[in-house]
């Protein structure tokens, strides 16, 4: 079964390992993603984000440059394997080729600094995605509260606070390139924006739904999953632990752990909610920690085998797995 994923920080695990004296590579790594296991796992195309942090990073637009090299540098050695691409052609001609896909991201619109020029210069390099906003408020918009100190993902829903009229620009001119709106990490008010000022589909690269766990802002609520489907987007599933089940949701003795089964939990009630459409997939692997069932890029066939058995039909796992994201692509990339 093919796998189109719409996020991962591999790219920036390997930037930041070499900077430490690691000697890593994209083709074959102790990662969750590398070129072998992404073929083991039948991938067809991965979406691998330019992650960086606002906090740690004091000239984001220079660190988030030195990804782009970073991704380019492993694409050009591989290119046996993966392609990069810009357009719906490039994937299409990936396909016939017998090659993987790449597109290159950014998790952190704060990197732009509010300034539509690097949004182009960026589109230019290549990158097909923008993720508004990462954990901190920048020029765009607002990120759902996070609690510091405690959980990463854990605090409240920020229903006041969506874009600003930078952020507003910023959407309007994504659309207008052919770039992809991604709304993961985005406050409530945010999505609202979103919703109001774009067109086109636009996805939640990696989030689940909030109504199974609601001390999650990170995931999406009801109206937030209904509207998306409507509007033709997709939520990427997330594998994290954290985004799957409540923390106080495990028995004594239960090892916490990131199953299939309850990934195929939150795809039941989204597709109760917003319909098989509206799902795909979003592993965020190599930016999340502990016991994964799914343990990297190779294990794909897990998870196909649980949906199967808890009664998804063929079409909706072809569906769930790479087609609902590839309809978004072909639609919003020119």
């Amino acid at each position: 079964m093919k796998v189109a994923d719409m996020h991962c920080d591999t790219i920036s695990e390997i930037y930041k390992r070499r900077k430490k004296g690691e000697e890593i590579s994209l083709r074959s790594s102790l990662l969750h993603v590398d070129l072998e296991k992404m073929r083991r796992g039948d991938y067809g195309i991965q979406n691998f984000a330019l992650y960086t942090s606002l906090e740690r990073e004091q000239k984001p637009f220079e660190y988030a440059m030195l990804l782009v090299d970073t991704f380019y540098e492993e694409i050009e050695k591989n290119q046996d394997l993966i392609g990069a691409v810009r357009s719906w052609a490039d994937i299409e001609a990936n396909w016939k080729q017998g090659r993987m896909s790449a597109m290159l991201t950014l998790e952190e619109g704060g990197v732009c600094q509010g300034r539509l020029e690097y949004l182009r210069d960026f589109y230019r390099l290549g990158v097909r995605m923008l993720t508004l906003t990462w954990n901190f408020p920048n020029e765009l918009g607002f990120p759902n509260h996070i609690n510091r100190g405690g959980a990463a993902i854990m605090g409240t829903p920020d229903t006041e606070n969506g874009l600003t009229e930078t952020g507003i620009c910023f959407v309007e001119e994504m659309e207008r390139l052919g770039m992809i709106v991604d709304v993961s990490h985005l406050s409530d008010a945010g999505f609202r924006d979103v919703l109001a000022h774009t067109t086109k589909p636009f996805v939640a690269s990696h989030s689940n739904a909030r109504a199974l766990v609601p001390c999650c802002p990170r995931d999406l609520t009801d109206d937030m999953i209904r509207q998306l489907g409507e509007r033709g987007g997709v939520a990427g599933i997330n594998y994290c632990t954290d985004f799957l089940r409540s923390p106080d949701s495990w028995g004594p003795g239960e090892t916490k752990q990131s199953r299939t089964e309850d990934m195929v939990r939150h795809m039941k009630h989204m597709k109760q909610v917003g319909g098989i459409g509206c799902i795909g997939l979003g592993s965020d692997f190599d930016g999340i920690g502990g016991c994964l069932e799914i343990r990297d890029a190779s294990c794909m066939p897990l998870l196909e085998r649980e949906m199967r058995r808890q009664g998804f039909r063929e079409s909706e796992i072809e569906a769930v797995f790479y087609k609902n994201v590839l309809r978004v692509y072909k639609e919003v990339l020119k």
